[in-house]
């Protein structure tokens, strides 16, 4: 009888495990392999080679970019080297980044560690950046002053609190779904909709023109955490259209098996071209 009953638990556990593994593989889309497509014109930027986890398009042309994360259990090319912000300038005829000067008598820049990157302009055409950052694994928003004759990032303060836009996308990850919230003048929220999608969302960016939502997508989520060189994440950007209505549109723009591009994580658009950032690896720009 004490046999048999050891018997009935590891098989117990035993399912348990491959019922956990299976839970597992699936949120982060173990198995999904990319079916690509292609844009007419991509080239990878130079300059990016640590990854552009998030980025920010200005009105005006101006992108910048959050670079070099390092995160547990997540790929790093440059593990040793803080983290930056790169400017872009998509007026150019062939646009470059440059790497832009941090001050502040506060600032600790040797253990920057950007993770998202959002903007804020004032009533006098001040740029702010908002930049979530992980100090020695730790959790803070930095505000940063933009300071354009010098091309230079002026450090203000250290935050904790979010500023919400109207209209809230909340994208969760293992969950492949994008959540959308309204946002009331007491700072109340109030749930609209949820997405669901076979791939993992991550950043989400607003177009201010038409009001698409831009997502960098990681189509097998696994292939992130275990990192292999044979068989690299691929990348993925989807476009969402009239997200607020009955039925929204939702387009894959963009999708690579991981030869040119892997982990895709952000995408944003300016006139007709499109910058894709990855946590790790490198950044695309492409004609739409």
């Amino acid at each position: 009888m004490a046999k048999l009953i050891g018997l009935t638990l590891v098989g117990l556990l035993l399912a348990f495990y491959k019922n956990h593994q299976s839970s597992y593989q699936t949120r982060l889309a173990a198995f999904r392999e990319v079916t690509p497509v292609e844009l007419p014109n991509c080239n990878l930027i130079k300059g990016i080679e640590t990854g552009a986890e998030d980025l920010e398009i200005l009105p005006n042309g101006l992108a910048f970019f959050s670079t070099g994360l390092k995160y547990p259990g997540i790929k790093s090319f440059d593990p040793n080297a803080p983290g930056k912000i790169l400017l872009m300038d998509l007026n150019e005829k062939n646009p470059a980044v440059l790497e832009l000067e941090m001050t502040g008598n506060k600032f600790d820049k040797s253990s920057f560690n950007p993770h998202g990157v959002s903007t804020f302009t004032d009533e006098d055409n001040a740029v702010y950046l908002l930049v979530v950052n992980h100090p020695d694994f730790k959790s803070t928003v930095e505000v940063f002053k933009f300071q354009e004759e010098e091309r230079s990032l002026l450090h203000l303060r250290t935050i904790t609190h979010e500023l919400l836009p109207r209209h809230v996308y909340i994208s969760e990850l293992l969950a492949h779904k994008i959540h959308v919230y309204e946002k009331h003048a007491n700072w109340t929220l109030t749930p609209l909709k949820t997405l669901n999608f076979d791939t993992l969302v991550d950043n989400i960016s607003v177009d201010p023109v038409t009001g698409d939502l831009w997502v960098g997508c990681h189509p097998n989520g696994m292939r992130i955490f275990f990192y292999d060189a044979e068989n690299p994440p691929g990348s993925e950007v989807l476009r969402i259209q009239n997200i607020l209505s009955e039925e929204p549109k939702v387009t894959v723009v963009y999708a690579e098996n991981g030869t040119v591009l892997q982990g895709t994580t952000v995408a944003s658009v300016y006139k007709g071209k499109l910058l894709v950032g990855t946590v790790y690896h490198r950044a695309l720009y492409c004609d739409l």
